[in-house]
């Protein structure tokens, strides 16, 4: 069974040691993406603007797996306030609204204090 590294580009994946999305077999794992945009590396304030950020920079990643967001079964949502949730509602349906995959929402501190969510997912390629 193949395995793909995807990155980024970003130095921080060399120097941690993990790869943005890892392809193997019909699974695409994403690491934990937050609202960067990573051309510019500026991230904007409100949290359903990052939100929107993080899905961007997850597409991207399944697509340079042959996946696209469509094909998510699995997603976590990493937020530091609970209050801020619900204003990523209208984003996340957005993107993944007719998708609707399997979900968890988790409380936690981010590493930096202007990231405000950070999202996992798992895709599944459809056969073709």
């Amino acid at each position: 069974m193949s395995r793909q590294l995807i990155s980024s580009g970003l130095v921080f994946e060399e120097q941690i040691g993990y790869s943005r999305a890892v392809a193997q077999g019909p699974f695409v794992f994403v690491s934990g993406t937050t609202g960067f945009n990573y051309e510019t590396m500026t991230i904007e304030e409100g949290v359903a603007a990052q939100a929107e950020q993080c899905l961007k920079n997850i597409d991207q990643a399944l697509r340079k797996a042959g996946a696209s967001l469509a094909d998510t079964v699995r997603v976590t949502y990493v937020l530091p306030n609970g209050e801020d949730f619900e204003q990523c509602w209208p984003v996340l349906k957005k993107y993944l609204g007719d998708v609707r995959p399997a979900a968890m929402m988790i409380l936690a501190k981010l590493l930096d204090p202007r990231m405000k969510i950070e999202i996992e997912v798992t895709a599944m390629k459809r056969s073709t």
